[in-house]
Parts: C-alpha cells; structure tokens; sequence
C-alpha cells in the first residue's frame, strides 16, 4: 500500500514569512524587531535582514529609544528590507523578486524595493499605516506597480529560549 505524503505542511508564503519572523528575532533593538526574507521566482530565497545598526557600529554606543534629534534610534538604523536588498549576494538580480517583511515598509524601503525591481510585498502587520510614511510608501508601491498583500498564512511563533 502506498503512502500518503504530508498535506499539513506549510505553504510557501507560511514558509517564507517564517524565514522573515526568525530573522527578526535577530534584531537588538528593544521595542520593534523587523525581519525580511527576498525570493525569487524558483522559490529559493535571494536575501534576508532584519533591523540593526550598521556594519561597524557598536550597538551600545548609539541610542535605541525614540528620543529627538541624535538621540532617536531612526536616525541609526538600517531597515530589514533595506539590509535584505544590501546583503544580496553572489551577483543575485532582485528584479521580479517578491519580498516578505513582518512589518509594512516605510517610504525609504518602499523606494528600494521599486529600485532594485521586487515585484510583490508581503506584510504581517501594518500599526502604523495612519502615518504619513506609509500612506506614502503605499503610494510609490502602487504608482510603481508592485503587488501588495498582507499575509494569510497561519501565525507561525518560533520559541527560541
């Protein structure tokens, strides 16, 4: 008698997104951990980031709060799509790339994602879409012509402790 395989395995948007979800828990900052995971047509994945200073600086010497002027973490950190675009490897294109992100990008990523060519943005949540950055963002997305969905999938939590 032949077996039957597995139906209860995740899609590959579960799968993806689960990427985008580990990767930010690599984050340091204390309040919003971003994690993104770039994929190309094949389903193999092109790049991943999540949010955190830049290559070089020391986390402990710029600040991680909301605080004005140099002392706001904004003015520091680089974004998860933005280090996933920065971290692509290999001479990798990322036109017609899709790429999944566990929080809606700002405007400055939205233009990076048109830049390099991705194709579709897939977002778990949106809590700031009120702002005037992502009205923003959806705007250049949409102007350019980029699929934006927010994912459906199942709620994946990765216990790391």
């Amino acid at each position: 008698m032949e077996e039957q395989y597995r139906k209860d395995n995740l899609s590959w948007d579960e799968y993806f997104m689960g990427v985008a979800v580990l990767s930010a828990m690599r984050s340091k900052d204390p309040s919003t951990q971003v994690g993104s995971c770039i994929v190309d047509d094949d389903n193999k994945i092109v790049s991943v980031g999540y949010n955190g200073m830049p290559r070089g600086v020391c986390e402990d010497d710029v600040p991680w709060g909301h605080g004005e002027g140099l002392e706001s973490k904004y003015l520091y950190v680089c974004h998860a799509e933005f280090n996933a675009i920065l971290n692509t490897r290999n001479g990798s294109t990322l036109n017609g790339c899709r790429c999944y992100v566990t929080l809606f990008p700002c405007n400055e990523c939205a233009k990076a994602l048109v830049q390099v060519g991705i194709k579709e943005v897939i977002y778990k949540e949106d809590f700031h879409g009120d702002q005037v950055i992502y009205q923003a963002s959806r705007k250049i997305l949409a102007l350019a012509g980029v699929k934006v969905r927010q994912y459906a999938g199942k709620d994946l939590v990765i216990n790391a402790k």
